[in-house]
């Protein structure tokens, strides 16, 4: 299958949504919609996955590429859960914005019916707050500008130096916008 075809894909999302205490009363339905359901997500991640594919020219594992059907997990937490992984798992144990577990090794074998496992996005809302009031945007894209991030750790980017992380923050912005406004990071509206 050549990267431009356009299959129909589906996402098997177990989403865990924001525990309640970290929701803001005051927040405006759209925000509570996403940290509490994940149809709006469902469809970025989709969204986000159909241009990863169809762009040869991102780096997107061939097994991604020509796969119809993706298992993936995505979880909003607090500081002190996120601490905690980030401590278990990257020996640093305080709060981050975002923590990624990917699944895929190289281009494992698939077959025409299997279900292809990506890994896990896990986002610090407190964290993803502060970041937001920094850089001068709402709650929502900060949250899209993560999990966009964590998306692209399980595709297999990574950002060791400068250039490679330029790149795929680069990336990240045309994947925000495809669905919606894009702000640069450091940007302010």
């Amino acid at each position: 299958m050549s990267p431009t075809a356009d299959p129909v894909i589906s996402i098997d999302l177990a989403f865990q949504a924001a525990p309640s205490d970290l929701m803001d009363a005051e927040a405006d339905a759209q925000l509570q919609e996403r940290l509490n359901t994940q149809d709006a997500w469902e469809l970025d991640l989709i969204t986000w996955l159909t241009a990863m594919r169809n762009d040869a020219s991102l780096v997107c594992p061939e097994v991604v590429r020509t796969a119809s059907e993706f298992s993936l997990g995505l979880q909003f937490c607090d500081d002190p859960t996120i601490a905690a992984l980030n401590g278990q798992w990257r020996q640093k144990p305080q709060p981050t914005d975002v923590l990624s577990f990917p699944a895929l090794e190289g281009d494992p074998p698939i077959g025409a019916d299997a279900c292809l496992e990506l890994g896990d996005i896990i986002v610090s809302v407190p964290t993803a707050q502060r970041q937001a009031d920094e850089h001068g945007h709402d709650l929502l894209h900060e949250l899209r500008w993560l999990v966009s991030h964590g998306f692209l750790h399980l595709l297999g980017w990574d950002h060791p130096d400068d250039a490679q992380l330029n790149a795929m923050l680069q990336c990240q912005e045309r994947l925000l916008a495809i669905n919606g406004k894009v702000q640069s990071q450091g940007e302010i509206s």
